[in-house]
């Protein structure tokens, strides 16, 4: 059974020290005020859970086809190592044809829910948060998880992917390929900012920050 919809899975372990992300020091705040769109988000994705749940329970319950056969994955998937659920996840939501935003919603930027994205695919953030709550679902918890807004160097592009922190390694999930790397093979990408339900993060290089008086205070480094 799926979180959400039954039983409660094991809680897996974070990843050892997690706060080097994409090779950034980082900065947590606890609020998402600043991030209205995550917040909707994460309203409406609470608000669809009854959905989810009764297409679980029952088929004919689904709103469409594709939630059905997204529910069926993740309950194939249940018995399946983390890293097993993680490569499927990813390759099942890249399916989805890229859509943006000024196409699918008339608007310049909309986060959209998993059964949004289902019903009318999505641009980056939208498959991020697909794979965020198919990997809830799955039993990770909300601290191994976090949606990143990333600057691609490469294509000189605002992004978003998800990254997934396993006992081992931390994870990239990124639509624009179904090989799942871990963090150290993504050179790419430098974070903006990373969050999850709980807490969000700033992210900076790390030669933009030194130590202080404490070696638990940071500050920009000077041009």
């Amino acid at each position: 059974m799926l979180v959400g919809l039954g039983a409660v899975l094991q809680v897996d372990p974070v990843a050892a020290a997690p706060a080097a992300l994409l090779g950034t020091a980082e900065f947590r705040g606890e609020s998402h005020a600043a991030l209205p769109q995550w917040r909707r988000v994460l309203h409406d994705m609470a608000r669809d859970a009854d959905t989810i749940r009764a297409c679980g329970r029952d088929a004919a319950q689904c709103p469409n086809r594709a939630t059905m056969a997204w529910l069926a994955l993740l309950r194939g998937l249940a018995p399946e190592t983390r890293l097993r659920q993680v490569r499927a996840v990813n390759a099942f939501v890249n399916r989805w044809q890229y859509k943006a935003d000024a196409d699918n919603y008339g608007q310049r930027d909309y986060w959209a829910t998993p059964l949004e994205f289902l019903r009318r695919s999505g641009d980056c953030e939208d498959y991020a948060i697909a794979k965020y709550q198919s990997l809830r679902l799955l039993g990770l918890p909300a601290e191994a998880l976090r949606l990143v807004v990333v600057q691609d160097t490469v294509r000189d592009l605002p992004h978003a992917v998800l990254a997934v922190y396993l006992a081992e390694d931390v994870y990239i999930l990124d639509n624009l390929t179904d090989g799942v790397l871990p963090q150290r093979r993504v050179v790419n990408y430098v974070p903006y900012y990373s969050v999850n339900e709980v807490t969000r993060w700033a992210h900076t290089p790390r030669d933009a920050v030194v130590v202080t008086s404490s070696a638990d205070d940071v500050a920009p480094a000077r041009p």
